[in-house]
C-alpha cells in the first residue's frame, strides 16, 4: 500500500508505517460504537456538592496549594471562523441574515468596537464594517484563533479570552508564587500569542504579586491522520504525496503528556467570564481540586493496603471504593476471581491518572454527556461520550443518550503522577478504537478524514473519573459572535 516514496515521507513526518494502516483499517470497518449502559446521574455517578462540602474542599486545596506544582492547560489553537460564520455569509450574499443584522444593531456593545471604527470610520456601510472585522486588512477577526479577540469590555479598554485565564490562573492554578499556565496554538499565531503575554504580564504580576510562568506548544506533525478517498484507498495530492490532516483536540494529548505537574486545570479557550463573574468559578476550580486531592490520598492509602497483608474483607472495601469514588464497577469477572487476582485488578484500576470532570445541567446545548459505558469484559466506567460515538439507530441506545440529565463543559482536573510522584505515559491510558471519521473536500475532491479520540472522551477513556455538578454559571462559551452579548460577557 505504501510506496518506497511513501515511507519517506513518513519518515520526515514521524508517523510510524502501522499507524498509517491502522487509520486506512478504521476507515475500512469503522470505530466500534460506545455500549452505552445508563446517563450518569446524581447519586449514580456525579456528585453534587453540598455547600459545606463545597467549603470543606476549597479549604482544603488552599491549605495543600503550596506544596503543590499546579499547572492550567488551555487548547487555544481553534481558529474563530466558525464564530462569525454568519457575518462570512452576509458578505458573500450581500444580504443581511438574522445574527448578523443583530450584530450590526447592537455594534456599540462589542469590545473591540472602537477598534473597528477605528478602522472603517464612522461612515461606513454595514459590508464595509463585516470586511473591517473579518478581513485581513482590517482587524483579521475571521482568521485568528477566539484566544486574541477582544471578548469583554472594561473601562479601561477590553480584555481578551487569553488574557481572562491569566486573570483566572492568579487564582487557583498557582502555589501562592508561581502561576503556570500552558497554551496550545497554532504555529502562525505563536508571535501574536507571545506578544500579548509580553505585555500584560509585568501589570499582572505587580497586581497579584505573582510571577507567571506561561508556555505555548503546537500540535504535533506526527498526530496529523492521512486522508482517504471514499472507497478508502490513500488520498493523494496533485504531485502523488499522502494527504495528511490535523487530528482535532485528540491529538493534543502528545502535548499534555509533556507537561509535569501535580494537579493540571484544563478549560476551553472561550469558557471564560469578566471580573464580576469569576467568583463562582474559581470558587469551583479550589473544590473540585481539593477533592481531587482528597480522593489521591485515598487511591494512595488503598494501594499501600494492596501491597500488604489485603484480606477479603479489605479487598471488598476497596472494591467499593472503587466503584463509589473513581468511576469503575467491576463484572463478574470480579467476583469469580481468586484473592492475587482481585489484587492485581484493583492495583492497576488504582494505579492510572484521575480527573474530575465539572459536569452542568443539560440545557439542550449540542455536545457530549456523563455515561455508564460497558467493556467486553461486562465491566462500566464513566466516560464522556458524544454522539458520534453512539450508535443512535438503536432505539435503546438513543433512550439512553437523549435522556442524559448532564453535560459536558469541558472542567477538568486531573492528576497525571502516580502514587510516588511519577509522571504516567497517559499513551498508555487511551482507547484509539474510539474515533471520528468525517467527509471533507480538498481541491473539490470528496475525501474522507479521521480524528484520534476526543481529547476528554476516548484519550482519557483508561483514566479513573469522577463527575460533579458545577453550577451553570461556570459555563459561558462563545459559539457565535452574538453570544458576546449575553450578560455573561457584558460589564
Amino acid at each position: 500500500m505504501l510506496t518506497n516514496k511513501d515511507l519517506e515521507q513518513v519518515q520526515v513526518k514521524g508517523v510510524q508505517p502501522s499507524e498509517i494502516y491502522q487509520q486506512v483499517d478504521f476507515f475500512t470497518k469503522g470505530f466500534p460504537w460506545m455500549l452505552l449502559n445508563r446517563s450518569a446521574k446524581i447519586d449514580d455517578g456525579i456528585i453534587l456538592f453540598s455547600d459545606d462540602e463545597v467549603s470543606q474542599y476549597e479549604q482544603l486545596f488552599e491549605q495543600k496549594k503550596s506544596f503543590l506544582s499546579i499547572l492550567k492547560f488551555v487548547p487555544a489553537s481553534g481558529a474563530a471562523t466558525r464564530m462569525f460564520k454568519s457575518l462570512f455569509e452576509h458578505v458573500s450574499d450581500g444580504v443581511a441574515n438574522n445574527e448578523s443584522r443583530i450584530f450590526l444593531e447592537r455594534l456599540t456593545e462589542f469590545a473591540f468596537y472602537t477598534d473597528l471604527m477605528a478602522v472603517v470610520g464612522k461612515n461606513a456601510t454595514d459590508i464595509q464594517i463585516l470586511k473591517g472585522l473579518l478581513a485581513e486588512e482590517g482587524l483579521e477577526y475571521g482568521m485568528l484563533p477566539k484566544g486574541l479577540l477582544a471578548f469583554h469590555p472594561y473601562d479601561f479598554g477590553f480584555r481578551t479570552p487569553m488574557e481572562e485565564h491569566l486573570m483566572e490562573a492568579a487564582t487557583y492554578a498557582t502555589d501562592g508564587k508561581v502561576a503556570r499556565l500552558h497554551f496550545t496554538v497554532s504555529p502562525e499565531h505563536r508571535p501574536r500569542f507571545q506578544k500579548l503575554v509580553d505585555q500584560v504580564t509585568p501589570n499582572l504580576e505587580a497586581q497579584f504579586g505573582l510571577k507567571f510562568e506561561i508556555n505555548f506548544s503546537e500540535q504535533k506533525p506526527a498526530t496529523d491522520t492521512v486522508a482517504v478517498e471514499l472507497d478508502n484507498s490513500l488520498f493523494r495530492e496533485q504531485d502523488g504525496t499522502l494527504l495528511f490532516r490535523p487530528a482535532g483536540h485528540g491529538a493534543l494529548l502528545e502535548n499534555l503528556n509533556d507537561l509535569s505537574a501535580d494537579l493540571i486545570f484544563i478549560k476551553n479557550i472561550d469558557n471564560v467570564v469578566p471580573d464580576r463573574l469569576k467568583s463562582q468559578t474559581i470558587l469551583y476550580k479550589k473544590a473540585l481540586g481539593g477533592y481531587l486531592l482528597h480522593i489521591l490520598d485515598q487511591i494512595k492509602f488503598s494501594l499501600m493496603e494492596l501491597e500488604g497483608n489485603c484480606d477479603e474483607l479489605c479487598l471488598e472495601r476497596i472494591e467499593k471504593f472503587v466503584s463509589k469514588n473513581v468511576g469503575f464497577m467491576f463484572g463478574l469477572n470480579f467476583l469469580e476471581a481468586e484473592k492475587e487476582q482481585k489484587k492485581g485488578m484493583l492495583r492497576s484500576i488504582l494505579n492510572r491518572p484521575t480527573r474530575i470532570c465539572g459536569v452542568v445541567k443539560n440545557m439542550g446545548e449540542p455536545g457530549g454527556g456523563p455515561f455508564w459505558c460497558l467493556d467486553e469484559e461486562g465491566n462500566a466506567s464513566l466516560q464522556l461520550v458524544e454522539s458520534a460515538q453512539v450508535d443512535l439507530s438503536n432505539q435503546h441506545q438513543m433512550e439512553i443518550f437523549t435522556g442524559s440529565t448532564h453535560f459536558n463543559p469541558v472542567d477538568l482536573v486531573c492528576a497525571t503522577r502516580d502514587a510516588m510522584g511519577n509522571s504516567f505515559n497517559l499513551l498508555n491510558f487511551r482507547d484509539v478504537s474510539t474515533g471520528f471519521i468525517t467527509e471533507k473536500t480538498k481541491d473539490g475532491r470528496k475525501l474522507k478524514a479521521q480524528e484520534l479520540p476526543g481529547l476528554w472522551n476516548g484519550a482519557m477513556a483508561n483514566w479513573n473519573t469522577i463527575f460533579v455538578e458545577v453550577p451553570l454559571a461556570t459555563f459561558n462559551p462563545v459559539k457565535t459572535i452574538t453570544d458576546l452579548l449575553r450578560p455573561a460577557h457584558q460589564n
